[in-house]
């Protein structure tokens, strides 16, 4: 399988490559997602564990140990728990968050999928997700997994990253741009 050379070129993107890839030989990559999309959803969600996975105060058992019993009161999936483990005990567990990005960009390309960040400035229902996949997978000709954030700061409309490609509908940016446009 040829590797984005972007991804490998970062740590977490060396740490999610070496994932990927022990998940690929367990046949496991689905579940790995599935473990990685609960600890990104655990990350989002609680302050305490955004705090344990940033701790520089933790030694590396403590780090460790905790990760463990964090992960198994999750129900994550073996190898995903040692990777945990193998982050913990190199310092690295601030690096979780760019390593789920990258396992999720190494599993959508794996799956001939395109990957697009979709910000809202409010949640998008499961009808309004399914007409974007649809839209952009006439755009962009392969099938597309999203990941929609909600950000009230963009006032409405969308902002959809596809790779380096950015669709900016923003009604901030649209203001933005007239009062440049008003400006001279």
């Amino acid at each position: 399988m040829e590797i984005n050379s972007g991804i490998q070129a970062s740590l977490s993107g060396r740490y999610a490559v070496a994932l990927f890839d022990l998940a690929r030989d367990a046949q496991s990559l689905d579940t790995v997602a599935d473990s990685l999309a609960g600890l990104k959803q655990a990350i989002a969600q609680s302050p305490d564990f955004k705090g344990l996975i940033n701790s520089p105060v933790l030694s590396r058992d403590a780090a460790g140990k905790t990760i463990a019993a964090v992960a198994s009161s999750m129900g994550t999936d073996a190898l995903t728990t040692k990777f945990l483990g193998v982050l913990a005990q190199n310092r690295r567990l601030g690096q979780l968050p760019a390593v789920i990005r990258a396992y999720e960009t190494l599993l959508s390309n794996h799956k001939g999928e395109a990957r697009a960040e979709v910000t809202s400035a409010h949640p998008l229902d499961a009808d309004q997700i399914a007409a974007l996949a649809n839209s952009l997978k006439a755009r962009v000709g392969r099938n597309v997994t999203l990941d929609a954030k909600v950000d009230p700061a963009i006032l409405g409309g969308l902002v959809v990253k596809i790779g380096s490609q950015m669709i900016d509908s923003s009604i901030r940016t649209r203001l933005n741009t007239l009062a440049q446009a008003m400006k001279g």
